[in-house]
């Protein structure tokens, strides 16, 4: 171990010249500022998105379609009630959706896969609509969603 001190010199001074302020006006060049980074970011649609796929236009309007059908004994629509199990749209804008009902004895087993083809084909952009009405996997209220369940009181 070095047992020697380091030696400091002190210097004293009456007085030191204040630093230079940055003003605005000393700017030499014009700086752009948008006045938020995201400005058009969220405002723009995302592009490429085919219009049979989920954030398409044909498959989102077939949804908010599913979504006006209210079941008649239940104050909830089909599509957040579970019943609908897929939608499928092709190129050619044909669609397909798979469905079943609360209960093979439900009242509008006949009546209700008929309306959803009529609302679903009359989407613009749709060519034509297939429903296939199913019986497994059996309906039950787990495959109602969060507003369903809500809407029930059952949350």
């Amino acid at each position: 171990m070095n047992d020697e001190k380091p030696s400091f010199t002190v210097e004293e001074v009456d007085s030191v010249n204040p630093a230079p302020r940055a003003r605005v006006e000393d700017v030499p060049v014009p700086v752009e500022r948008k006045r938020d980074y995201l400005d058009g970011f969220l405002a723009e649609k995302p592009q490429g998105i085919d219009p049979a796929q989920p954030g398409g236009a044909i498959y989102d309007g077939v949804i908010d379609a599913l979504k006006e059908i209210f079941d008649p004994e239940i104050p909830v629509n089909i599509y957040d009630l579970g019943l609908i199990y897929g939608v499928e749209v092709s190129p050619e804008a044909s669609v397909a959706v798979t469905m079943t009902l609360t209960t093979p004895h439900c009242p509008v087993a006949e009546s209700m896969p008929g309306e959803v083809e009529m609302r679903v084909a009359a989407v613009p952009g749709v060519r034509d609509a297939e429903v296939n009405l199913v019986w497994d996997p059996p309906w039950d209220m787990a495959k109602m969603s969060d507003e369903a369940k809500l809407e029930l009181g059952m949350l």
